[in-house]
């Protein structure tokens, strides 16, 4: 599908309509704002393939696992991001022939998504079995000046004849998710309402209780006029609608705003649920769609002064990386330390729209470098609040003492699962929550959050790790035994190297964390120690198993091995595929995936990007060319540290197709998988591919370093970066680099180990 959105530095572009990339398109166009989201789906009736889709940050349901057999620990559950209530529908009966884009012919169609202002755009005309033609155009968005609030235009134009038509506006919680194990629904109605002019539905979810008011207001005018008309109230279960008959004359446009409410228990009473809706559509309605969206529009604005990154020279790069910031600024906004990022955010269902370990390892540097410091603190506070619940998961497992094994997938810090090679054996996320908590204290030099809330979290994390190794007679070193690395085309291994070296990192960590903890508030210290039951002995056994950990390699090589038993393995390259054979995640079964040498996603090279400076340049350079050519990308994770480290090695036709492929992963659909949402957790990776890739940012003894170049393919690139309190400007051209400082006290930056200070919105140049 690549290419079939058409180029546009600020646009997602789709012309013509074609059936069999509607879904896709769906996800690529997707809106959202941090409270809730919506595919793409089409206002008015469509019968061809769709993926429903419209979702409440923070509600979910624990549906219950499909496999057949049960063993102790095992999630009884997988949490789901459910498909809620739906309020954007506009369905059009002229002469009781539907509107349906699967059974009409399709004219001039066009969809457009603004990532400037964040509206979904389309148009088309559609021609009736008898020869009517209408045209439509509808706009959208969900407001992020008012997280509770979505506004549509849709607008009627009869092109050839004068009938009468009949609108269906309504609200349906009858919805289901297509993922539910076991095709059963999953909200019940609470109570509903029709009025004329206003309708709305409360719906609870089975077992969690959710409640969700979901209202809905509209208007028909013409002319400036509202448009004389006869309705109908419909109730059904779930569901109250307006049937709303009116005149259609030829040529004369009709507008129909309809003004939606979506608001949760999450954050009102549920007694007071659906008078608090009724106020925020009367809010709604007064203020006017063009109001709202001015609004709207002017957040956007803010937030693209925040994150853009200008890339000139390629419109193809500049419209992925706009697509990504745009994904991600509006599926997180940091304000409500209860939510994190799902994989596929507010865009599709897959991954149960659970928290994962991406949060951690990529998206936390984005919201660092692009928004207030609370916001990624946020995300810290999120695994914090959780920390009871992982000690629980770890002692569901047989672990003790206060051991936290955080979980592989939840909403609420339960593990919710159901594979067991990832369950169980992908514990590596443990050590990414505590790279985390180490990265944002670099970042921000905020060292008190170690006071507050790090340390705790470390010290659960590092409990895990000591219990989770063993002592291998026969090696004489400490050992750890079936797990399943960020690769899962490997599982149950034995000594995944990245796996041995981040626990040790951590259990190195923990005790330098616990020294400034003791040094700098020694009543907390002892308070935390107490309460937890700790004792000194804890840490010389951390520092036994750091000294003495096994790490497979190949010294021939000069290269770490991915587990035990990598070279059994046939080395064959990615080169030696056919595209026949691609991807293998779709064309192989999985043991014949499990044999091979191929790697689905970083893996030693993830523990070399986060762990750059323990190695000097060449160890780095013989393990990527080991092993990124037999790496197929096939997970949206991969790409991006590929990228960053082809950067630092010179490679940079590499580092360039690398970030093109995960800027561009979604939009032209490189995995054949983006009809089930987009990967909003790997397009942070995109971000990084810019400023840590091509930028060549670091952050070294509490100061930012940059070794920048620029791709043969651009003429010059820029990006704004907020740290500690400043906000600098970077602009690259193929000659110079330029640094201004925006705002903020004074502060000394780095280019190519080369000290500058950067005072009173001043600037510095630099020959590239």
């Amino acid at each position: 599908m690549k290419d079939y959105f058409k180029h546009h530095p600020w646009h997602i572009i789709e012309e013509g309509f074609n059936p069999h990339y509607n879904k896709i398109a769906e996800s690529v166009f997707s809106i959202g704002n941090g409270r809730m989201g919506q595919r793409a789906n089409f206002e008015e009736a469509y019968s061809g393939e769709s993926l429903q889709g419209s979702y409440v940050a923070g509600v979910y349901y624990p549906d219950k696992t499909r496999v057949g057999w049960w063993k102790n620990g095992y999630p009884e559950y997988f949490a789901k991001v459910l498909n809620a209530p739906s309020w954007i529908s506009v369905h059009v009966k002229i002469n009781d022939q539907q509107l349906d884009l699967a059974s009409t012919k399709v004219e001039n169609f066009k969809r457009i998504l603004d990532m400037q202002t964040g509206m979904l755009s389309r148009s088309f005309t559609a021609i009736f079995s008898d020869g009517k033609k209408v045209q439509v155009d509808a706009r959208r968005f969900c407001s992020l000046d008012n997280g509770e609030v979505g506004a549509i235009r849709y607008a009627i134009t009869p092109l050839n004849f004068s009938s009468s038509c009949t609108l269906s506006l309504f609200v349906d919680a009858d919805v289901k998710n297509t993922d539910s194990n076991y095709d059963e629904k999953f909200w019940d109605e609470v109570v509903k309402q029709a009025e004329e002019s206003e309708c709305v539905v409360v719906a609870q979810t089975r077992k969690t209780f959710f409640h969700v008011a979901t209202g809905m207001r509209y208007k028909i005018v013409s002319g400036g006029q509202e448009v004389p008309r006869h309705i109908e109230t419909e109730l059904r279960e779930k569901f109250a609608g307006n049937r709303v008959h009116i005149e259609l004359q030829e040529g004369k446009e009709v507008v129909i705003y309809k003004y939606a409410a979506v608001l949760s228990s999450e954050n009102h009473a549920k007694d007071d649920l659906l008078e608090d809706c009724r106020k925020v559509l009367s809010y709604a309605v007064s203020s006017g769609f063009e109001n709202l969206l001015e609004k709207h529009a002017k957040v956007w604005e803010h937030k693209w002064n925040e994150s853009d990154i200008t890339i000139d020279g390629d419109v193809a790069a500049q419209q992925g990386i706009r697509f990504n910031i745009f994904q991600l600024s509006q599926t997180y906004t940091g304000e409500d330390e209860r939510l994190n990022i799902g994989p596929k955010g507010f865009t599709g269902e897959k991954y149960g729209g659970s928290t994962y370990w991406d949060t951690e390892a990529y998206c936390l540097p984005f919201y660092l470098g692009t928004s207030e410091q609370h916001v990624a603190r946020n995300l810290l506070v999120y695994r914090y609040k959780h920390l009871q619940k992982a000690i629980e998961n770890a002692g569901k497992l047989g672990f003790r003492d206060g051991a936290a094994l955080y979980p592989m997938v939840t909403m609420n810090g339960e593990e919710c699962h159901n594979e067991w090679e990832i369950t169980f054996e992908e514990i590596h996320r443990n050590g990414a929550i505590a790279y985390a908590i180490y990265d944002y204290i670099r970042y921000t030099g905020d060292e008190d959050f170690l006071i507050e809330y790090g340390l705790e979290v470390l010290i659960g994390i590092s409990r895990f790790w000591a219990q989770r190794v063993n002592w291998s007679a026969e090696r004489q070193k400490f050992v750890m035994l079936g797990v399943t690395g960020p690769n899962e085309y490997e599982n149950n291994v034995n000594n995944n190297w990245y796996t041995n070296y981040i626990a040790c990192w951590t259990l190195k960590y923990t005790q330098d964390a616990m020294q400034y903890v003791k040094a700098k508030n020694t009543v907390a210290f002892s308070g935390l120690l107490k309460r937890l039951s700790f004792v000194e002995k804890e840490v010389s056994y951390w520092m036994e198993i750091v000294e003495g950990m096994y790490f497979p390699e190949d010294k021939s090589r000069g290269v770490f091995l991915q587990q035990d038993g990598f070279l059994d393995k046939e080395l064959l390259t990615v080169a030696d595929l056919g595209k026949e054979n691609r991807p293998i995640n779709q064309k192989w079964s999985w043991d014949r995936i499990l044999r091979s040498c191929f790697i689905k996603q970083a893996d030693v090279l993830q523990g070399l990007y986060f762990f750059e400076d323990h190695f000097d340049q060449d160890i780095i350079k013989r393990n990527f060319d080991f092993y990124e050519p037999m790496t197929v990308h096939e997970s949206s994770l991969s790409p991006c540290v590929h990228s960053i480290q082809a950067a630092l090695l010179g490679y940079k036709d590499k580092a360039y197709e690398m970030y093109l492929r995960t800027a561009r992963l979604d939009i032209d659909d490189y995995n054949n998988d983006t009809e089930d949402g987009c990967h909003i957790t790997s397009m942070a990776g995109t971000w990084l591919s810019v400023i840590k890739g091509f930028g060549g940012m670091r952050v070294k003894e509490g100061q930012l370093h940059f070794n920048p170049f620029i791709p043969d393919q651009w003429e010059s690139y820029s990006f704004r970066i907020e740290f500690r309190g400043r906000v600098l400007k970077i602009q690259v051209t193929t000659k110079e680099v330029k640094a201004t400082l925006l705002s903020g006290d004074a502060l000394t930056i780095n280019f190519k180990g080369k000290p500058y200070l950067l005072r009173d919105s001043g600037s510095i140049s630099e020959v590239l």
